[in-house]
Formats: C-alpha cells, sequence, structure tokens
C-alpha cells in the first residue's frame, strides 16, 4: 500500500500545480461572475504570452485539517477561468502545470479585495498609443493584434486610429480638456493639420457632431447622390480614397476627392445620353448633373398610338394572367421560385411593349434629349425638347378688317376702340326700370369723373351724350375694378341725384 508523502509549505513558495487541481476560493471577494468577453480575452493572451502574473494560492484542507492536494485560488480566478477554457478547447492540457505563489500569512478574503479595489487601469491615451507601438514597431496588423489580446479587428482598428491623432489632441485628452467622444470625432480623419484647424476653429464649443461635421465638410458623403450614381466600387478603380468613420455608422464613408467623383459622374452620364441618342435617333443630347434653366426650349410630348392587334391582344393577356397572379399570391411573403420568375418574365414582356406612346418622327428629327441626375442617384432621361432654332415657323394667319367700333379723339389724333358695340353691352335679360335709372346715374357721375380727371381726352360729336356714352366700354375696367368702387359710386350716385334730381334725369339713358 502506498503511503502519500506530506508536502509542507512555505509562506511565499512558488509551486506549479496541475490545472485540474486548481478550485475557486469560498473567500474570495469577487460575487460577480467574469464576462466572458473578459474571459475569451485572457484566453487569447494567455495561449499566445501565457500567465504573466502567477496565481496567489492556498492549500485546501478537509475538515479535518489535513490537505486535499487541492488548492484555492484567493487571487486570479479570471485566469484560472481562462486557462480552464483553453483546456475545454483542446488548447492545453487539463493537467497543464500552472505557477502559483503560495500566500498563508494573509487573510484570503482581504487579499482578494485588495486586488480588486486598489489596482488602477491604464489610462484610455497611453492604450491607444501602445496598440499604434505595435502596429508601427513590430508590424502586426488589426487581424493579429486583436488575436493576441482578445479583442476584435475592429477594436484594434478603432484603438490605432486614435493613437495616431495629433499629439495636441492627445495631451489635451491626457489633461481632461477633451472627451472620448470629441476624440473619435476628431480621428474621423487622420490628417493633423485639419485635427488641429478645426480645433482652433471651433474654440471651446466642441459637440462631437460638429466636430465631426468640420473635420468631413470638403469631402462627399457615401449617400450622395453623385456617389449612388457613380458607384464606391468605380469610384476605387479610377484611384478615388474613401474616408471611413470607424466610430459610427457613416452610411458607406465620405469619397475624399469631388473633383474625381464629379469626373466620373459626368462621363457615366455623358455615354446614358450618347447611348440614347444613337438608339432613338434624336437630333442631339446633353447630359447634366442639374436641369437647365432659361435655356428658350420648347417641349413636345409623346402621342398614343394604336398598337397592331396581336400586340393588344398579346399586352392584354399578359396584364390578366399578372392580375390573377397578384390575387392568388398576395397574402404569400416569401414566392416560390416559380413563380417568381413567372412575375419577372411578364414584367419583362410588358416592358418590352412600352406605355403605348411614341414621339413623331419630325420632332424627334428636330428635338433632343436631357439626361439628369436625379435626386435618388439614378439618371433620369428628358426627351422630347425643342431648341429655339429648331422650332418651326408658322405662317402669320391674315389679319381681319374691324368694320365696326367707335373712335376717341386724342389730343386731336383718332385712337382705336375696342369696337364693343353698345349694343352688345345692354344685350340680356329685360331690367326693371328703377334698376335702370340707378345703373345711368351711376355710369354718367362715373363718366363724369373720369373725364374730369383728363381734360385732354373729349368724346367724339363735341361732348355729347352719344360720345360720352361710347366711350364708357374703354373705362369700364376703372370704373367696376371692385365692390368697394361700385358701392362708392352709389352712394355719390345717390347723392348727386338728390342734389340734382333734373340733371340726373336728363342723363338718363332712353
Amino acid at each position: 500500500m502506498t503511503q502519500q508523502t506530506k508536502v509542507i509549505h512555505q509562506d511565499g513558495d512558488i509551486i506549479d500545480v496541475p490545472l485540474n487541481k486548481l478550485k475557486k476560493s469560498p473567500r474570495n471577494a469577487r460575487r460577480t461572475p467574469h464576462a466572458d468577453a473578459d474571459i475569451e480575452a485572457l484566453a487569447a493572451s494567455i495561449a499566445v504570452k501565457g500567465v504573466l502574473q502567477a496565481p496567489v494560492v492556498e492549500p485546501e484542507t478537509d475538515a479535518d485539517g489535513a490537505p486535499t492536494g487541492a488548492y484555492l485560488v484567493t487571487i486570479g480566478e479570471g485566469r484560472r477561468l481562462a486557462l480552464r477554457l483553453l483546456g475545454q478547447r483542446k488548447r492545453i492540457k487539463k493537467t497543464e502545470p500552472v505557477r502559483c505563489v503560495v500566500d498563508l500569512s494573509n487573510d484570503p478574503h482581504e487579499i482578494s479585495l485588495d486586488e480588486n479595489v486598489t489596482r488602477a487601469g491604464m489610462h484610455p491615451a497611453d492604450q491607444f498609443e501602445a496598440f499604434a507601438r505595435l502596429a508601427e514597431e513590430r508590424g502586426l496588423s488589426a487581424e493579429e493584434i486583436g488575436a493576441r489580446f482578445g479583442v476584435s479587428a475592429q477594436v484594434v482598428r478603432q484603438r490605432l486610429r486614435l493613437g495616431a491623432v495629433n499629439p495636441d489632441l492627445m495631451a489635451l485628452y491626457r489633461a481632461g480638456e477633451l472627451n472620448l467622444d470629441q476624440m473619435m470625432a476628431f480621428a474621423v480623419s487622420e490628417d493633423h493639420a485639419r485635427q488641429a484647424q478645426v480645433l482652433e476653429q471651433l474654440g471651446a464649443h466642441r459637440p462631437p457632431y460638429l466636430i465631426r461635421r468640420a473635420m468631413t465638410e470638403a469631402k462627399v458623403s457615401a449617400t450622395d447622390r453623385r456617389a449612388i450614381f457613380v458607384g464606391a466600387e468605380a469610384y476605387g478603380e479610377a484611384g478615388g480614397a474613401i474616408l471611413r468613420d470607424l466610430f459610427t455608422e457613416d452610411g458607406g464613408g465620405w469619397l475624399e476627392d469631388p473633383a474625381l467623383l464629379d469626373r466620373l459622374a459626368a462621363e457615366k452620364l455623358a455615354m446614358i445620353a450618347e447611348d440614347v441618342r444613337q438608339k432613338e435617333g434624336w437630333k442631339w443630347a446633353e447630359a447634366h448633373v442639374d436641369y437647365p434653366r432659361a435655356l428658350g426650349l420648347a417641349r413636345v410630348y409623346p402621342h398614343r398610338v394604336e398598337r397592331p392587334e396581336d400586340e393588344a391582344a398579346r399586352t392584354a393577356a399578359l396584364s390578366e394572367e399578372y392580375d390573377a397572379l397578384v390575387s392568388e399570391w398576395d397574402a404569400v411573403e416569401e414566392l416560390p421560385p416559380e413563380i417568381e420568375s413567372r412575375f419577372a418574365e411578364i414584367n419583362a414582356a410588358l416592358e418590352a411593349f412600352s406605355d403605348g406612346t411614341a414621339f413623331d418622327p419630325d420632332e424627334i428629327a428636330r428635338g433632343g434629349v436631357f439626361v439628369i441626375l436625379g435626386q435618388d442617384g439614378v439618371a433620369r432621361i428628358e426627351r422630347g425638347l425643342i431648341r429655339p432654332e429648331d422650332v418651326p415657323v408658322l405662317e402669320p394667319e391674315p389679319e381681319s378688317e374691324d368694320a365696326g367700333g367707335s373712335a376717341i379723339v386724342e389730343d386731336g389724333a383718332p385712337v382705336e376702340g375696342d369696337g364693343t358695340d353698345e349694343a352688345d353691352e345692354d344685350a340680356g335679360p329685360p331690367l326693371s326700370e328703377r334698376l335702370v335709372l340707378d345703373l345711368t346715374a351711376h355710369r354718367t357721375l362715373a363718366l363724369r369723373d373720369a373725364l374730369g380727371g383728363q381734360p385732354h381726352r373729349r368724346p367724339v360729336g363735341g361732348g355729347s351724350q352719344l360720345g360720352a356714352v361710347r366711350l364708357l366700354p374703354a373705362l369700364r375696367p376703372r370704373l367696376l375694378s371692385g365692390d368697394q368702387g361700385c358701392h362708392r359710386l352709389s352712394r355719390r350716385a345717390r347723392a348727386g341725384h338728390r342734389r340734382h334730381p333734373r340733371r340726373a334725369q336728363h342723363r338718363r339713358t332712353p
């Protein structure tokens, strides 16, 4: 029978303990479990660099005080869990020896608390710069650094970008004059000169959104219609750079070369315009980012054309089939592949038949096309534009001589009237005698006021009543310009009738 050798430990001994002999200490002050992400990061670090700080342990004893052969981890529970995770993944053996420090003199609960309370975390600025040094001095990629520290490559890229900001900004961050959100806004671009310029420009008021806007104001957003039209891939193939914001949802970033983007957009629009001109036979075609104004262009529109009977029948049949499919499958979220394919075939066939309208050939021969970049980043084709020199000249119609109308003499020279006959003015249903008298008084007084303000006008006939009446149509727009004018004339007519009843009666039109 083999007798187990009793191991005597001294305080401060450094021993190697098999991983499966390490246990969590019931006197550990930390009660909240470690986060899974923290254990993953620690396991990644241990896998590359090993355990850098030895756990502190005490021998486990049974109820009689005899050692059990296991050890309770007083300090370093996270390291024990990370090692167990590596063992479960077959990265290390379950009996992997772990170097530990034996502590027999201190209270296990107190030193566990001390370990978690008195330590100070690294300032983020130091962390950012340390990550940047790893990339610069050792040539490690973001993926490699992430694997060594158990973080994602995106997190590493963010830290590298922050570690590469202007040193003046980093000094302000260390001093507490800039916060992390502001630093991330400055770090949207790696241009140190621009960062310093924006810092000086904004002064003390530096909200992150304003910093980010100022840092990217000379660039073009990826949501711009030109960027959507050209496409990020084509822009990149042409040598354009795209700035990405590593800290927020940037909608695709910013295109850093506006001149290149404008050139690519103009070239693509011009290609579409030339293709339309050649295929449809227009006289000219122009490409514009925005719709040109003040060109004096006329516009013609397509006319509806009669479809051949067979084409009309085919179109009707396709439309009926499409409507029937929609009614049958409207409630289904995911269509079967064959139904989806049939919808696509019907749509393609209907588009091939066009909308049943067309331009006249002579209009196409005289007209042109604008290809415009729409606000949604899609090219819009405007057809049927006619330049002034291409507008057909219409022959003037012969003027008919005006046989009627009365002449008005102004400063001794005849002035043509509007040719309106008094009989036309009076056409309509018969009026009551009282209304005729009242309207006549209004017209007479209005004519007198109008002539009084224009002494150079004299009606034909030496001021006779007939000439005055013939002058009235020319003055009607002025006399009947509104309800208020009518009311004023009515009041003045009634007042004049009361003052000169006979004169008013004498001026009545029979």
